[in-house]
């Protein structure tokens, strides 16, 4: 079974339990409204999360993020690979707001990015978020990411339009080769 080991986190498999686990901890930051609300899932639909993980493993690598206790604390993704064009892009959520920004997502990022060039072999990584999420902008930008663009009013929330922001990091940044 594959385990990604960090100096506070490890990355494994997501066991239904987990899944299950991760959609009862997950809360919505209301003060800090920066990501579009996904309203009218329930812990139940974890179980559909948890099938779609399975029926996807060859496009997919979906891991915990546990801390070294055994906790899941959230997930992170290497998603839609493109195994011809050797790319994929990067996903990862913290379920609770207490263990947000302390570190668990950077962590979860290198450990996923040092995976994706040098096990898997790939060329780029490209991530996305809102225009409001200071947060993940500056978390993709300490791991390297290049920020590429700006997709106009993609989404409505909170009363208004939302820009997202296009990211990317090629395998020959992420390693700090010259072109």
């Amino acid at each position: 079974m594959l385990k990604l080991q960090g100096k506070r986190i490890y990355l494994a498999a997501l066991e239904r339990g987990h899944c299950r686990r991760l959609f009862e901890d997950w809360e919505y930051d209301y003060e800090r409204v920066v990501e579009p609300l996904h309203i009218g899932k329930s812990v139940e639909s974890s179980n559909d999360w948890y099938e779609d993980i399975q029926k996807r493993l060859h496009e997919i690598i979906r891991l915990g993020i546990f801390l070294s206790d055994g906790t899941i604390v959230g997930y992170g993704a290497l998603q839609d690979i493109d195994w011809r064009n050797r790319n994929c892009s990067l996903g990862m959520d913290i379920a609770k707001l207490e263990n947000r920004n302390q570190g668990y997502g950077k962590e979860a990022c290198r450990l996923l990015l040092d995976y994706a060039f040098d096990n898997l072999g790939l060329e780029r990584v490209s991530a996305g978020t809102t225009a409001l999420n200071i947060l993940a902008q500056k978390s993709l930008e300490g791991a390297g990411f290049v920020l590429e663009g700006r997709e106009r009013h993609v989404h409505w929330f909170a009363g208004q339009y939302v820009d997202r922001l296009a990211y990317a990091i090629l395998r020959e940044e992420w390693k700090g080769e010259k072109p």
